[in-house]
């Protein structure tokens, strides 16, 4: 019978939460106990700043702010490395950190009351549990977040925020979105109530040595994917060039791009096994940027004997 009491208090029963969560969310906990992440390294001030603004009884929530490639998820992926390693304080444990997959949700829906009627029950759900001691915390999580604010011309999503806004504005759940500085300022910030519940995370881009530093680390499990070495010379001109060659994006995600299409590259043409070379991180800088290969290496020639050209400053940078 008290089981039974157990199950009637919540309007949204547990199966239909998780098939919600299922169907609509991805749980990043779960994936890092199925070994899914590389380490993520170079952010633990971040992560421990996060953590700090998640025990807060007020403005629990979290706004990561930062261009496109910085890492923003990543950092949600390192919370979740320190929850299911046990890294975090006792409010904290066993945590359920879920991202909400929009485009899943919409896909098949034609009106957006078909979509919230998906989007409410999980809200609902989530938020009905949240102070019950037994059960472990939920963190939602939304990447790109302004797409569902109302003044967000042509998004499917738009006026999603006033569905959360009570269950945020009553402390009954908590969010970390992501979103760049530029976008946050011109959509959330304007909602001056829901701006009031979130703590701004400002992430700064990885400079050379920081972001070679990541790349060493997140290496093993791409030469366990390709099936080959990368030497530490080969990360280093992979940033050193990218970082001067492709300016219109940031680190670390185009170094690790950069890397992952070499190692295809190598791959593709001698097969597995042997080492990395320098010529196809090459190849692919070149390919991304438009700029003949020679321009990577100070030690490359044309065939007849010339030297390699100067930079053509109306070519692309990625």
């Amino acid at each position: 019978m008290s089981d039974n009491r157990i199950r009637l208090k919540f309007k949204v029963s547990d199966d239909h939460l998780e098939e919600m969560i299922f169907r609509y969310c991805r749980e990043i906990t779960e994936q890092e106990r199925q070994g899914r992440f590389d380490p993520i390294t170079g952010r633990d001030e971040e992560i421990e700043e996060m953590v700090l603004i998640l025990l807060q009884k007020g403005r629990k929530n979290v706004m990561l702010l930062a261009p496109a490639g910085v890492g923003k998820t990543a950092l949600v992926v390192g919370l979740a490395q320190k929850v299911v390693s046990k890294a975090v304080p006792d409010l904290l444990q066993n945590a359920r950190l879920v991202e909400l997959d929009l485009s899943a949700m919409a896909a098949g829906t034609s009106t957006p009351a078909e979509f919230q009627e998906r989007f409410i029950p999980v809200c609902k759900g989530i938020a009905e549990r949240y102070h019950d001691p037994s059960r472990p915390k939920f963190i939602m999580f939304i990447d790109e977040i302004h797409m569902i604010m109302p003044n967000v011309e042509g998004s499917g999503y738009a006026g999603l925020s006033d569905v959360m806004k009570p269950y945020l504005t009553v402390g009954d759940m908590q969010l970390i979105g992501a979103t760049t500085a530029d976008e946050y300022r011109w959509y959330v910030q304007k909602d001056e109530a829901l701006d009031r519940r979130f703590q701004k995370l400002h992430l700064r881009i990885p400079n050379s040595e920081e972001t070679i530093t990541i790349m060493k680390n997140i290496r093993p499990s791409y030469e366990k994917h390709h099936g080959i070495k990368i030497p530490d010379d080969v990360i280093e001109r992979i940033v050193r060039n990218t970082d001067e060659h492709m300016r219109r994006r940031n680190q670390p995600d185009k170094s690790i791009i950069t890397m992952d299409a070499a190692c295809a590259h190598h791959v593709k043409n001698f097969g597995r096994g042997g080492t990395l070379t320098k010529q196809s991180a090459y190849h692919m800088l070149a390919r991304e940027t438009g700029l003949h290969v020679a321009v990577f290496d100070d030690e490359m020639q044309y065939a007849d004997g010339t030297e390699a050209p100067p930079e053509d400053p109306d070519s692309k940078y990625g």
